[in-house]
């Protein structure tokens, strides 16, 4: 399915974070589809791709065990193969609609994920 939740998670940067993060969606036997992670001054930012039905159980349980989820939204999900130029051809489609992407990452199967503040023009544009 292309469309997916993607959740932002905030974290503190110290080590283990990220391990507690999946440690907590693993015992709720939670996959995660995707992940994507940067770190600067002190604070962590996690994105976590989910399948729709799991979002909800997600957020319940890292909120319970004091993980702030501070957004959940939409993205599109769409293969990219892995070959050059791949990344460059899809973005060029957003960009000849004018249309901004605010997230991109690429999950364990090798698909691409991307948020927009767009996102109905996304779907239209690469659908």
């Amino acid at each position: 399915m292309p469309v997916q939740t993607d959740l932002l998670v905030l974290l503190e940067d110290q080590p283990g974070i990220v391990a507690r993060v999946g440690r907590i969606l693993g015992r709720a036997g939670i996959n995660i589809e995707g992940l994507c992670g940067i770190a600067r001054g002190g604070q962590g930012i996690l994105h976590i791709l989910l399948a729709d039905d799991e979002a909800q159980g997600a957020r319940d349980v890292l909120e319970a065990d004091g993980i702030q989820v501070a957004e959940e939204r939409d993205v599109w999900v769409l293969d990219c193969p892995d070959r050059p130029g791949e990344l460059g051809r899809i973005m060029h489609q957003l960009a000849v609609a004018e249309i901004n992407a605010d997230l991109a990452y690429l999950t364990t199967g090798g698909r691409l994920v991307i948020g927009s503040p767009e996102f109905e023009r996304v779907v239209a544009t690469l659908g």
